[in-house]
């Protein structure tokens, strides 16, 4: 039986395995891929850090550092700092010392993902930084304007719509304000991308079943990025919502990316 059979919706999913659901078209129905992307990361909340070290190499981490050395260039000890799909918060955290005076609010789908952010926060004693559930491409609760950096790891992938997403990051960012995306993308070169999007099920199938006896939670990172488009395309869609993308850097002969967007109108 499958979940086109039992008519299961959005908040049924939170109640099964992975395996249980047809990924294909979760993915594909904008209505329902948030809660099973959601559903996913509350599974692997608990191995999510470990998992991005090893499944990269160790190259997340200098991806990361990348992206929160351009940060800490960019802020002000007072400034705001708004981390979509903030997960675990290591990259809200590693950007709060730049502003102390200032404030850096994490939002993630996954509560999960948040309990464990927020119990960083607490080690560590960052009073200036809060987490919180939340979508990414709803932003209701945050004045218009009133962030100076938006940070965004691994998250415009998975968001359900893009658009409306970019629209609220832009919303939300004072004029001159800067968003940092940070992301997997497909890569330009046939050959390659074939290779790279081979390698990312493979090994995400493996884990997947060796850890949670489930190879389609990790498995999904390659369904993700074969839905979702290159670097190039994603600075169109950028400067579509009134970005200018000032840096497009590339990782992995393109499969991952880091866009630095200036929000100029």
């Amino acid at each position: 039986m499958n979940d086109s059979t039992i008519g299961l919706d959005g908040d049924a999913v939170g109640t099964l395995p992975l395996k249980a659901l047809d990924a294909d078209r979760w993915l594909d129905d904008p209505a329902r891929r948030q809660a099973y992307v959601t559903r996913m990361f509350e599974i692997i909340a608990p191995r999510y850090d470990h998992f991005t070290r090893a499944f990269s190499f160790g190259m997340d981490a200098r991806w990361k550092r990348e992206l929160v050395t351009i940060a800490h260039q960019l802020l002000g000890p007072a400034e705001a700092v708004l981390d979509l799909a903030c997960g675990t918060g290591d990259l809200a955290l590693a950007i709060a010392p730049a502003v102390a005076r200032g404030r850096v609010v994490g939002i993630d789908a996954a509560a999960g993902m948040i309990e464990r952010a927020d119990a960083a926060r607490r080690a560590r004693g960052c009073e200036h930084v809060h987490f919180r559930v939340g979508d990414m491409a709803d932003l209701r609760f945050v004045p218009t304007g009133s962030i100076d950096l938006v940070t965004i790891g691994y998250g415009l992938r998975n968001v359900a719509d893009l658009d409306a997403c970019l629209g609220e990051c832009r919303r939300v960012l004072r004029r001159g304000g800067t968003l940092l995306s940070l992301d997997f993308a497909l890569p330009e070169g046939r050959l390659w991308r074939a290779l790279f999007l081979s390698y990312l099920q493979l090994a995400g199938d493996v884990v997947g079943w060796l850890w949670h006896r489930d190879p389609t939670v990790y498995g999904y990172i390659a369904r993700s990025i074969r839905r979702f488009m290159t670097a190039a395309q994603l600075s169109r869609r950028l400067q579509q919502h009134g970005f200018e993308v000032r840096e497009e850097r590339h990782h992995l002969g393109g499969g991952v990316c880091l866009h630095v967007a200036w929000r100029y109108s």
